[in-house]
C-alpha cells in the first residue's frame, strides 16, 4: 500500500526520527511517500541526513521529501504529524522570564499556567494557518496527528475552527503506567489501566492485575519506593488527597494546581533537582537550550553511529504510527487519544478535548464510554478545562479580555497574582511576543501605550526557587551521553524560529 505521510515541524530531529522509525517497522509501508517540512533549512537538512541514512540501511527504497515549502509537503498527504514550536526558543523564554518577575515560578510553562496560555496563543494562530494549507491541499478526509502543546488548546482550534479531523497524541499515559508497574513490582504488561481526564492531567482511575483492582494499594507503594518517594512528591499528595494517580511528571502537575508552587520558600519541599522534570524552575527552557546547542555541534557524531533498526524490538511506544498501522491494515490498536469529549468523559464538557482510551482501525477511530471520572478529579479537570475554553476564543477572536480572564481563572496565576498585576503581566508578554501574534494587533497597540511611562506596579527581580545554569556546550561535552541524554528529553518541537509565524 502507498500513500503521503507530511511531517511539519519535522526539525524535531529526534522526535520525528524515532517516528518514522516507527513507521517503517510496518511490513505494509515499505513504499509510503514521507514529506518532511521545516522552516529552519539547517534542522531540516539534519534530520534528512539522518532519517534517509536509516531508510537505506534498513534496505528501503524511500526516498524523503524535504521542503521548506509547506504546501508542497502537504499536498495529497493522507496522514500529517505537527511539532511545531512557535516562537522558537525566542519566545518561550519570555513565557518563563515574564511570569516570574510576577512570582510565578513555572517548570515547563507549555500547557497551562502564564507561559502555556501564551504559548497557546502563538500557536492557534499558526494553526489555523496550517489547517487552512490542509484543507486545501492534503487528501480528503486526511487525519491531523498533534503533538505540538499545549495540546487540549490546539487540538480544541483545530476541531472546532480549522476545519480539520484532529487527534491529539501524548506519551503521558504510557510514563505513568510504567511507574504504577514498578512500584507494584509487576511486569508492565500485566498491569491493565483505564486512565481518563485531560492532557497532563489524566487520572488512572482504575488498575488492575489479573482482574485484583489494585488502586487501592498505590498510594503506599509510591511512598515506599525508594526514588518515587522523593522525586514525585506532588503526584504522591495528588494521589493522597484525591485517590488517584496522575499522569503527569512531578514538575509539570506542580503548576496546573493552585497548592506546590505560589510560596517561594515553599517550592523546594515538594520537588527534585535530580532532573528537571521533576520541578526545576525553567527546567524544560534549560534543556531545550542545551539541546538545541548540543545537536548542532554533535550532529557529526550522529552520522557515525550506528543507525536506527526497524524492527518490531526497536519501535517504540508514540501512538501515531500504531493508529496508522491500525487505519491502513485494521490490525486493532488500543490507545489513550485527545479528542473532542461528546460525552465520553460524562462529568466534564462536550466541548472539552479529554484524553481516554480509544481504539484505532479500519472502522476508524473509536472511543469507548467512560462514564463520569471521580468528583475530585474532575473538579480539577474542570478547573482547567475553562482556562483552556477562554484561551482558544482569546486565540480565535484576537480578544485581549479572554485572554486576561484565562489568566485569572489559572490555578497557579490566580494564587500568587492580583488582578492588576495580572494586567500588568499579559501587557508585557503581549508587546514581547507581537511578532507571533498577529491576531492582537489593537490589544497591543494599546498595551505599548500603557507600558510607554513604565511598569505602574512594581516587579521583583527573581530567578525563581530553584533555578538551575544553563550549561555550555564545553560543559556538555565532559559527558557526551549525559548531554544526549538530556537532549533527547526537549526533542519535540526543539526549536522553533521566529519566523514560524509566517511559515
Amino acid at each position: 500500500m502507498s500513500f503521503k505521510v507530511a511531517f511539519i515541524g519535522a526539525g524535531s530531529i529526534g522526535f520525528t526520527r524515532g517516528l518514522l522509525r516507527d513507521l517503517l517497522t510496518v511490513p505494509e509501508f515499505n513504499n509510503i511517500k514521507v514529506a518532511f517540512q521545516d522552516i529552519n533549512p539547517q534542522n531540516l537538512d539534519m534530520v534528512t541526513q539522518l532519517c534517509q541514512r536509516d531508510i537505506h540501511e534498513n534496505g528501503l527504497a524511500i526516498e524523503i521529501e524535504p521542503t521548506t515549502d509547506r504546501r508542497e509537503a502537504l499536498k495529497d498527504a493522507r496522514y500529517i504529524f505537527v511539532t511545531i514550536r512557535v516562537g522558537g526558543l525566542e519566545a518561550f523564554q519570555t513565557d518563563v522570564d515574564i511570569p516570574l518577575k510576577y512570582g510565578i515560578d513555572q517548570c515547563v510553562g507549555d500547557t497551562i499556567c502564564a507561559g502555556g496560555i501564551m504559548y497557546g496563543q502563538r500557536g492557534i494562530a499558526e494553526m489555523m494557518n496550517i489547517c487552512k494549507d490542509i484543507r486545501e491541499v492534503a487528501e480528503p478526509n486526511c487525519l491531523l496527528m498533534n503533538y505540538a502543546n499545549p495540546m487540549a488548546m490546539l487540538t480544541w482550534a483545530c476541531n472546532k475552527y480549522g476545519g480539520v479531523r484532529t487527534i491529539g497524541l501524548c506519551h503521558g499515559v504510557q510514563g505513568g503506567h510504567a511507574q504504577i508497574a514498578e512500584v507494584l513490582g509487576l511486569p508492565r504488561e500485566e498491569v491493565d489501566i483505564i486512565c481518563a481526564g485531560i492532557n497532563h492531567q489524566t487520572w488512572y482511575v482504575q488498575i488492575k492485575h489479573n482482574g485484583e483492582d489494585m488502586t487501592g494499594k498505590l498510594l503506599e507503594a509510591f511512598e515506599q519506593h525508594p526514588e518515587f518517594s522523593k522525586t514525585e512528591k506532588v503526584r504522591i499528595d495528588m494521589l493522597r488527597r484525591f485517590g488517584y494517580y496522575s499522569t503527569e511528571s512531578n514538575g509539570h502537575l506542580s503548576e496546573y494546581v493552585p497548592w506546590y508552587r505560589k510560596r517561594p520558600e515553599e517550592i523546594r519541599d515538594w520537588i527534585d533537582l535530580g532532573t528537571w522534570i521533576n520541578g526545576e524552575t525553567g527546567g524544560y527552557l534549560r534543556v531545550c537550550t542545551e539541546g538545541r546547542n548540543w545537536f548542532e555541534t554533535d550532529f557529526p557524531n550522529w552520522m557515525k553511529e550506528e543507525p536506527k533498526a526497524y524492527t518490531k524490538e526497536h519501535r517504540g511506544q508514540e501512538h501515531g504510527s500504531y493508529i496508522i498501522e491500525g487505519l491502513e491494515t485494521g490490525r486493532v490498536y488500543r490507545g489513550h487519544f485527545n479528542v473532542v469529549n461528546n460525552g465520553v468523559i460524562s462529568n466534564l464538557p462536550d466541548d472539552a478535548i479529554i484524553e481516554a482510551p480509544g481504539y484505532a482501525d479500519r472502522n476508524g477511530i473509536s472511543m469507548p464510554h467512560v462514564g463520569d471520572l471521580p468528583l475530585g478529579c474532575a473538579a480539577v479537570c474542570n478547573v482547567s478545562i475553562s482556562v483552556q475554553r477562554l484561551a482558544v476564543e482569546a486565540a480565535i477572536q484576537g480578544d485581549d479580555k479572554l485572554l486576561r480572564q484565562a489568566m485569572m481563572m489559572d490555578p497557579l496565576v490566580g494564587a500568587v497574582c492580583n488582578p492588576n498585576e495580572i494586567w500588568q503581566m499579559v501587557d508585557e508578554m503581549l508587546v514581547a511576543q507581537e511578532q507571533w501574534l498577529p491576531q492582537y494587533g489593537e490589544a497591543i497597540a494599546a498595551a505599548k501605550k500603557r507600558l510607554e511611562n513604565g511598569l505602574a506596579i512594581p516587579v521583583r527581580s527573581y530567578e525563581g526557587a530553584a533555578r538551575l545554569k544553563t550549561k555550555s556546550v564545553e560543559e556538555m561535552q565532559s559527558n557526551r551521553k549525559e548531554a544526549s541524554r538530556n537532549a533527547g528529553e526537549s526533542d519535540k518541537a526543539i526549536d522553533r524560529p521566529a519566523a514560524a509565524a509566517t511559515e
